[in-house]
């Protein structure tokens, strides 16, 4: 009897099909390893199944249209989208404007001419009356600058966009046509969330702590797509920011149980590589 034939009994008799199977990762994952090839680490690749396991298992993963993991060190490895890694503008991929940094940290745009365009367009993919941004900064300082947002011009201006810490260390939270709504915040770290599921009210969150409770944003929203690193300004990028960003994402509203789930997740991802904050 020749060797494999008794290789395959031993595996029938011990109910062993194959004792040479690579892991089995959720399908979404698996997509995102197969675009993203810097991604080679099977812990890294585990960590990260993980955390697509808990966002569907939270309810969170179909509210969310454009996610991003900026932490390979590399324009090439840090455009796509979790959600949907092709290599289009439809798939909401990123592009990068000159002035980037990338490392293992995240990516750092220079604050004067550094942008990414996610081109997804807000008023054409979400709702005024159910959205959510969120983004982990890895860096602590004052400035009026814009992280993650966007702002167009149809006789009133229209916003979703988000001032982690400004000059004046508050929070603010610019997610429709009038209001500001601020909360003190001397901290630009970590995981910020706004989240808009009404018409008009929009609550704003840092580390799983709910810093802005439902307060009036006004109508509306923008229809220029969102950049990361600096805000879309009716066109033209502008407000550049030098934060490192880490993580971001775009998409449906979440209620409070789903932020603090959502915060969880990420901190875990996070904690994982090393890059907390």
């Amino acid at each position: 009897m020749g060797i494999n034939k008794i290789k395959y009994l031993g595996r029938k008799f011990f109910g062993v099909r194959n004792l040479n199977t690579s892991p089995v990762y959720d399908v979404d994952a698996q997509n995102y390893f197969n675009s993203n090839t810097a991604i080679t680490s099977a812990s890294d690749k585990n960590a990260i199944n993980t955390f697509y396991l808990g966002l569907k298992s939270d309810g969170i993963y179909t509210k969310i249209k454009a996610m991003y993991l900026p932490i390979w060190g590399s324009a090439a490895s840090s455009k796509w989208n979790l959600i949907n890694p092709l290599d289009t503008n439809a798939a909401f991929r990123l592009t990068f404007s000159t002035g980037w940094t990338f490392s293992s940290g995240g990516m750092t745009g220079n604050g004067t001419s550094a942008f990414a365009n996610t081109f997804l367009n807000p008023n054409s993919v979400l709702s005024s009356s159910d959205n959510h941004l969120s983004i982990y900064l890895r860096t602590n300082f004052q400035a009026t600058t814009v992280d993650f947002g966007s702002y167009s011009i149809s006789g009133l201006t229209y916003y979703l966009s988000l001032y982690t810490r400004n000059v004046s260390n508050n929070m603010i939270i610019a997610n429709g046509n009038t209001l500001f709504p601020s909360s003190a915040n001397a901290d630009s770290r970590g995981f910020f969330l706004i989240s808009k599921p009404t018409s008009s009210n929009a609550s704003g969150f840092r580390n799983n702590i709910k810093l802005i409770n439902n307060q009036a944003v006004g109508t509306g929203i923008t229809s220029q797509n969102m950049y990361l690193g600096a805000s879309n300004n009716n066109g033209t990028a502008g407000t550049f920011s030098n934060r490192q960003i880490a993580f971001a994402s775009l998409g449906n509203s979440l209620t409070d149980t789903e932020a603090s789930n959502f915060y969880t997740r990420v901190n875990i991802l996070m904690t994982y590589f090393g890059i907390n904050v």
